[in-house]
């Protein structure tokens, strides 16, 4: 019998059916950030924190990029998983289609654009002189290959959106093997700098990109014609419409971040490094209530299309408790076990003793963005990715707000109670206009 490719998220009980999407997509988000975090080991272990410095130096910058990127391509996967749950394969694959060439278009866009204003950019942002050359190294060649990044996100979305999450599972356990192996190599035994870890980098994202195209190109409902590819301006604007707000919300949550970064730098190097491994954890300790979100948008965009609202709010419960369990362990870790966690990953008594502070104080409030995942994703997946645009530019404007009035007074703290800020609001956005929404069926 052969095996079936996708799954169809609008029958069956919820809680085991998200819990089966659910876990294999939570391993591929936390080893995507087991490997950042290796990275970052490496780096600051291999080469020093200065390095170190200089790679976290452009998260905020490769937030700004990336994250539009990915904005973009999980907004196209929004249109192509209503098609899917309405069982409108012709539809499906014209937007899959239409998702392909807007991607490729929009990738050249963003590679030139990043390349050529990446120096000026780092130079805004206070980068101390120190750190500028590797950061700028490293900078060059993770924009020159946004094209392996776009397209894994492109396909791992699109094969999300089917409801298979097991695929980027596979092809994050082939890439993050891939990955710290040749950062290993390039570090330890060729002696290279910070362009080794870059280079690792995109060949880590080619191999993952090859699994799941392989596996898109099995799937009957996804057999693309030329006819599929023919120009529909109305398609392309459905999926822009859908990808454009993601983007922007990526982006403008980018911004609010290089604002702190850029206070940060000023600060110091030491202030930097510690700030960029505060980051990576936080980033990795939300991992397991994103991917709750990612689930979320794929499991209402599927019963948004086949009309189940009941089902909707049944995943967003399931989805919450999800949310709630992994705040209370990993908020813990954060808050009683901060030393430990830094000095993994810093040699610095002065970055170490900072990220002391700064762990703790944001662990406590874990709980605001671990919900706003979910929140958030579920108003995208209704079809709505203004609000979550807006819900971005209420997070911006509370991050530089408290940064800027604080800094002076209680100085590097400042940065937490900035994200905390962030959080908080663009929750109480997201829940608002979710409950809206789903009360308002003939609206959507």
């Amino acid at each position: 019998m052969k095996k079936k490719q996708t799954q169809d998220l609008t029958e069956g009980k919820v809680f085991p059916l998200i819990m089966r999407f659910y876990f294999p997509m939570f391993f591929t988000n936390m080893l995507q950030q087991v490997y950042t975090i290796a990275d970052s080991a490496i780096v600051g272990k291999g080469l020093g924190d200065n390095p170190l410095a200089a790679v976290g130096n452009m998260g905020s910058l490769s937030f700004l990029i990336v994250g539009f990127s990915v904005g973009l391509a999980n907004g196209f996967c929004v249109p192509i998983a209503h098609s899917f749950g309405a069982k409108d394969y012709s539809l499906l694959r014209k937007n899959t289609a239409s998702a392909i060439k807007l991607s490729l278009i929009l990738t050249a866009i963003l590679t030139v654009l990043s390349i050529v204003f990446l120096k000026d950019i780092l130079i805004l942002l206070q980068t101390a002189p120190e750190i500028l050359e590797d950061s700028l190294i490293y900078g060059y060649i993770l924009f020159g290959g946004l094209i392996t990044t776009i397209s894994y996100n492109l396909c791992s979305g699109i094969l999300r959106s089917l409801g298979d999450s097991n695929t980027p599972f596979i092809a994050i356990i082939a890439s993050t093997t891939v990955n710290i192996v040749l950062n290993c190599i390039a570090i330890f035994i060729l002696g290279t700098g910070v362009e080794g870890v870059a280079i690792a980098t995109i060949i880590a994202q080619i191999v993952s990109t090859i699994i799941c195209f392989n596996k898109l190109r099995k799937i009957p409902e996804l057999k693309l014609h030329a006819s599929d590819f023919a120009i529909n301006f109305s398609l392309d604007l459905r999926l822009l419409k859908n990808g454009i707000p993601m983007a922007l919300m990526n982006s403008i949550t980018a911004i609010g971040c290089m604002v702190v970064q850029y206070f940060v730098n000023g600060l110091g190097v030491a202030y930097t490094t510690a700030y960029s491994a505060c980051i990576k954890y936080l980033n990795l300790f939300m991992q397991p209530a994103c991917t709750a979100g990612y689930v979320m948008s794929a499991f209402t965009s599927q019963n948004l299309g086949a009309k189940k609202m009941d089902r909707i709010m049944k995943g967003l419960h399931v989805c919450l408790g999800i949310a709630l369990i992994t705040y209370v362990v990993l908020g813990s870790v954060t808050v009683f076990f901060p030393g430990f966690l830094a000095g993994l990953m810093m040699n610095g008594d002065e970055p170490i003793a900072l990220a002391k502070e700064y762990l703790p104080t944001c662990g406590v409030m874990l709980f605001a963005v671990d919900f706003l995942f979910v929140y958030r994703s579920g108003v995208q997946g209704l079809g709505k990715p203004l609000i979550p645009m807006l819900s971005g530019i209420v997070e911006m404007v509370m991050r530089i707000s408290v940064i800027v009035i604080f800094l002076d007074t209680i100085g590097f703290m400042s940065t937490a109670y900035a994200d905390i800020s962030a959080w908080v609001g663009a929750l109480v956005m997201n829940v608002i206009a979710f409950y809206i929404l789903v009360k308002r069926p003939n609206k959507l």
